[in-house]
């Protein structure tokens, strides 16, 4: 069995709550607690993590600590979630926060780099969503480290 893991939950995945992106952040904080996160990978990124973290009204830190001390199941964390102080559950702010994760893509360097890295043609076949390319890449990194 590997070390360390490719966080393959694609970020445009959500649970119970709605939230998209929350799943794959629960599997990459707790990969990282656990020193198994592949290389390249953080645990809390800039990106759709903190793009969460921020959307739901939740703190970064107090994340990564109850990832890191209690080991919750995704259940287990769906429920903390909920229970945070001033968290931003309502319709409408998930709402807001799925549709600027769905609506959100990568400048054209990183979108030709993730491209060319994938083998795919920069010719428009791919809309280059970042949720879309940031499948591709976990997809070809997977492929490299495990399949090939």
């Amino acid at each position: 069995m590997s070390d360390s893991y490719i966080p393959m939950i694609p970020c445009n995945v959500s649970g119970p709550l709605g939230v998209l992106h929350l799943p794959r952040l629960w599997l990459k904080v707790s990969l990282e607690a656990r020193g198994k996160l592949a290389a390249g990978y953080p645990g809390i990124g800039g990106g759709y993590d903190s793009m969460v973290i921020a959307g739901l009204g939740l703190s970064a830190d107090a994340v990564r600590k109850f990832i890191t001390e209690k080991r919750p199941t995704y259940a287990e964390f769906e429920t903390w979630v909920k229970g945070q102080p001033g968290v931003k559950l309502d319709r409408a702010s998930v709402y807001k926060l799925n549709a600027s994760i769905l609506n959100y893509h990568h400048d054209d360097e990183t979108r030709t780099g993730i491209l060319k890295a994938t083998g795919y043609p920069d010719n428009g076949s791919v809309l280059g969503a970042a949720v879309e390319l940031n499948a591709l890449d976990d997809w070809s990194a997977f492929h490299a480290s495990v399949l090939k």
